[in-house]
């Protein structure tokens, strides 16, 4: 009789999760202290001024392509993406985290810190940006997903991008951005699965 030995764990899995468990906490840390001098307010700080002089010279028309990424429907797009792909790889769990996660960190964000740091522009709450959270939920669970550079490197272009389209538009400041994208950082690593490795094909 032929035995099939299971596959044994990466060895390099348990150190993997630990820290990618660790770079969520600084990441949810981070975001928790950023809002902290903000809080209540309704002024830009030095560095959402900075951020508006730079990008002051754009035009709307290229405000208005920057910012295209966070439209509801892209980022639905990207997410289908997602679970797509998760789905042609036999990945259930992940696909149905695909869908789950980014809706987890928009919730938190718009039911429990825009009102828990009461920050506010043009009457409307911003920390942290929700445009950013939905956006770079999506995109960190894409480069989870596909484990490519390149994948990284678009989705670093698309908020970079989509940073300067807010700020511009005056939709938010910086640190409002810089806040969504830690938060949403740390909400989708702290609930991804470890990393494993696929099953050896059979000898026998």
């Amino acid at each position: 009789m032929v035995t099939h030995p299971r596959c044994p764990a990466p060895p390099g899995a348990p150190a993997t999760l630990g820290r990618v468990r660790t770079t969520a906490a600084v990441c949810g840390l981070l975001a928790l202290l950023l809002g902290l001098p903000f809080a209540g307010g309704t002024t830009p700080g030095a560095v959402d001024r900075a951020a508006d002089a730079a990008v002051a010279p754009l035009g709307p028309g290229v405000l208005r392509a920057l910012v295209f990424p966070t439209e509801p429907y892209v980022v639905l797009a990207l997410g289908l993406l997602a679970v797509v792909l998760c789905l042609r790889a036999g990945r259930r769990l992940e696909a149905a985290l695909a869908l789950a996660v980014p809706v987890l960190a928009i919730l938190l964000t718009s039911w429990v810190l825009k009102p828990l740091y009461d920050r506010w522009k043009n009457d409307t709450l911003v920390y942290p940006s929700g445009h950013t959270v939905s956006l770079v939920a999506v995109l960190t669970v894409l480069v989870l997903v596909t484990r490519r550079v390149f994948v990284g490197v678009l989705a670093a272009v698309t908020l970079l991008a989509a940073a300067a389209g807010l700020v511009g538009m005056g939709y938010h400041y910086l640190t409002d951005v810089v806040g969504g994208t830690l938060f949403a950082v740390a909400v989708v690593l702290v609930s991804w699965p470890a990393p494993h490795r696929e099953p050896a094909p059979s000898t026998g």
